[in-house]
This record gives C-alpha cells, structure tokens and sequence, in this order.
C-alpha cells in the first residue's frame, strides 16, 4: 500500500531536496522562509560558519503589523528584511522558500525584498 503523507510531511521532504543545491555564504547568504498559522518568520543564514546573520518576523513590534499572517504582512516583512539586509552590505541572496509553494505570502514576500534591493 502506499502511506499517505500529510502537508507538511511533503513540504519537509521538499525542504530537504531544495538544500542540497543551496548553500549560503558569507557573500551571499541564504534568505530561509519559514510561515506558520499564526507568523512568518526570515533569516539570513550563513551556513559555512552556521551563523544566522539577520532575522526579521512578524512578530516584531517594530514592523507594527495589526495582521501577523496574511499577504500584506509578508509584503511588509519582505521589505523591512530587504532594507534591513542592504543596509548591512547584503545586496545578493539565495532564497531558500522552505519547501512551501511560491505563491500568494511566499511570493508577495519575495517581490518586496528584491523591490527594497536584494537580488536573488
């Protein structure tokens, strides 16, 4: 028979697939995505040293969000982390979207950080 597989079961064994070929650097580090019920959460991750350089979420009041987890929120998060990661000399990234579809937050979060400067 085969065994059924819940959501995040197959967004795991996506994640896990995706990074083999990404590897952040120094230089260039790895944006990693991380979207829960409730907050989406991003980092800038060096993984030779395995230091995280920058992190950003909405659960931060600095970025004063009403809503924690929908479209407009990403779009904010995306922005702040792209100013936040330009102003700390980081002008090129790998995007690593956690195994989570490019789509609707994903993809909205995305859009702003390359807007606010980040090329990826």
């Amino acid at each position: 028979m085969f065994s059924k597989k819940n959501r995040a079961e197959v967004r795991h064994e996506k994640h896990r697939r995706l990074r083999r070929y990404m590897q952040g650097t120094p230089e260039r580090p790895r944006m990693a995505v991380f979207r829960s019920n409730q907050h989406m959460y991003v980092q800038l991750i060096d993984d030779t040293k395995g230091h995280t350089l920058l992190s950003a979420s909405t659960l931060q009041k600095e970025i004063g969000l009403e809503k924690t987890n929908d479209v407009e929120a990403a779009r904010t998060l995306g922005e702040y982390i792209g100013k936040k990661a330009v102003e700390a000399g980081y002008k090129e990234v790998i995007f690593d979207r956690g195994g989570f579809v490019y789509h609707g937050k994903i993809q909205a979060l995305a859009d702003a950080a390359r807007e606010a400067g980040l090329d990826f």
